[in-house]
């Protein structure tokens, strides 16, 4: 028997069926994608970019538009990239890959202009519940553009007309609120953000909007006080309402807050930790010990239950706890107390402040040598670490008032280190304290030639002209100037209300003054208040603020040098 007769005709059949059907990828095109790929790999960016284009666009393949798309990006040709995913766009209009390429280019190329046309396309490509999700990028897209007005005036039709629609109404007007926030229209942010809370009472958008407008519109916390009304155990907007005030520089306002959280909520760890920090910083050294022991107690029994790699953020939280612990202890006056919590403290990244800290401890009980020594035995394996170690030498003289011996170790620092403007900034202060006031202004100029936004360099160049009553104006200027730097700063503030009584504005100068000791009642912004109020006949007042100032720092020098030139006894 033959082999062709072997061959029956179900075997025929099964062979035909198996046999490979032909490729789309013709001759010319395979030739063509060659030369492409070939051209890319010597370094002929251009004419591959210019290949494979056609080649797409014969294809209308996706994945070779964007093979093209990338080619360009990595040749940092920007516009040919657009061109590529216009292109794109053209040859397949309902590919949401080429609707979002083509926005996400004219992002990166400033022209919010001609991406509102690709945006509408992209709406209507998704399905309407999928809508809202689309416009919530656009702010983060469009977050660096040169000039943020025109991405708000390009986007605001489109938007206006989205808010109008029952799937995209909410976010829509959110994008809106945030074009105009990065456009700088803050009262216009903050205008949709109310009317966010009157039309969707139960979303939390308006109250975001309304927590980062807080710095700029103080009418927006009035949105976050209401809702708290209504759900006073929203204990997550209360933290982030807490986290605003915080970083408003109201630490008696976010200690309110975050105390209030744990009395409903006690097994909530973030709280106690905040309030601890917060009694510290406002001079309340046993109510921060009490915030962070049950802080320190709660995340024990935590750990227990923690997972391994929850273990590293659980000790490092241990640490920064005994550190602030030990810092309650000082402001009691239990040194041997702050002693036995920083001897606890062996994480590597604390021990610099741990050691710090010792040598303060040492320096306080007369052992100034020995605390000097301490701190010039650490190591400098960075210039961070040498800077680091001569500034807190020289503030361990400070706090001792060696003014001195502090302004030499600095003069060393700022010689072999002489473009960080944080030890120039330093040398000043001691000049200052040696009478060398000349001497202070050049090194606070210096700072500023340096570091243009050093809002501390223009303050205390301000302030230092008005506490002499000198050169009023000047020191207006360059207090205004610190305060346009961080406006909520109540330090500056103080320092703009002294400059007011020295120009004679009691008036004006008590109500920065009573901004600055509400926002934060220390003991020198005290004095000042207490002085102004004092020369303007409101001497109970005074004595109030003093009694107040004295009971949080009573060795304030600020305080104690007001009340005995003014003859005051409280």
């Amino acid at each position: 028997m033959t082999a062709s007769a072997a061959t029956s005709p179900e075997a025929s059949k099964s062979a035909s069926e198996a046999k490979p059907s032909n490729s789309e990828l013709d001759a010319p095109l395979f030739y063509q994608l060659l030369v492409g790929e070939l051209e890319l790999s010597t370094g002929q960016a251009g004419v591959a970019y210019q290949v494979l284009l056609d080649a797409a666009r014969r294809t209308k393949d996706e994945e070779l538009f964007k093979r093209v798309v990338n080619i360009a990006l990595q040749a940092r040709a920007g516009d040919q990239a657009l061109s590529a995913a216009r292109a794109w766009r053209e040859s397949l209009p309902a590919s949401l890959p080429a609707q979002q390429m083509t926005i996400q280019l004219l992002a990166l190329l400033n022209r919010p202009a001609e991406a509102v046309e690709p945006l509408r396309a992209l709406l209507a490509l998704n399905p309407p519940e999928q809508r809202g999700s689309v416009l919530a990028g656009l702010p983060r897209l469009f977050q660096r553009a040169a000039e943020p007005q025109r991405v708000l005036a390009s986007f605001e039709p489109l938007l206006q007309s989205a808010s109008q629609q029952p799937e995209t109404r909410l976010a829509a007007q959110v994008v809106l609120a945030r074009l105009a926030m990065a456009a700088g229209d803050k009262a216009r942010a903050l205008s949709i953000s109310q009317n966010l809370a009157r039309q969707f009472p139960e979303s939390d958008d308006s109250l975001q909007l309304a927590l980062e407008l807080m710095p700029d519109q103080p009418e927006a916390e009035r949105l976050i006080e209401a809702r708290l009304k209504i759900t006073p155990d929203d204990h997550k907007l209360r933290l982030a309402y807490g986290r605003a005030l915080a970083r408003a520089q109201r630490p008696s306002d976010a200690a309110r807050e975050f105390r209030a959280v744990t009395l409903k909520n006690p097994d909530q760890l973030t709280a106690w930790f905040a309030l601890g920090t917060l009694e510290l910083e406002l001079r309340q050294p046993e109510a921060a010990e009490s915030a962070l022991l049950e802080y320190l107690r709660r995340l024990e029994a935590s750990s227990a239950e923690a997972q391994e790699e929850q273990a590293e953020t659980h000790m490092e939280a241990r640490q920064q706890s005994w550190l602030m612990l030990a810092q309650a202890a000082e402001q009691r006056g239990d040194l041997k107390a702050a002693e036995a919590w920083l001897i606890k403290v062996d994480s590597p990244q604390r021990r610099f402040e741990a050691q710090y800290r010792r040598a303060s401890l040492m320096a306080r009980q007369g052992r100034l040598p020995e605390a000097r020594k301490l701190l010039q035995d650490l190591p400098e394996d960075s210039p961070e670490a040498t800077r680091a170690k001569l500034m807190a030498e020289s503030q361990l003289l400070r706090d001792r008032r060696e003014w001195q011996l502090a302004y030499e170790v600095l003069a060393r620092a700022t010689a072999r280190l002489p473009n960080e403007t944080d030890l120039i900034y330093e040398q000043s202060m001691m000049a200052e304290k040696l009478g060398r006031l000349d001497e202070m202004e050049t090194l606070l100029k210096r700072v500023i030639a340096l570091k243009a936004d050093h809002h501390h360099a223009y303050n205390a160049l301000g302030y230092s002209l008005a506490d002499r009553n000198i050169r009023l104006e000047e020191a207006r200027g360059l207090i205004a100037k610190a305060l346009s730097l961080v406006p909520s700063e109540p330090f500056i503030m103080d320092s703009m209300g002294w400059v007011e009584f020295r120009l004679g504005n009691k008036e004006e100068a008590q109500r920065l003054l009573r901004l600055a000791f509400e926002a934060r009642p220390d003991a020198e912004i005290a004095a000042h208040l207490g002085e102004v109020l004092w020369a303007s006949d409101k001497q109970d007042e005074a004595r109030r603020v003093w009694a107040e100032g004295m009971r949080r720092d009573p060795k304030n020098e600020a305080l104690l040098d007001t009340l005995k030139r003014l003859k005051v006894k409280l």
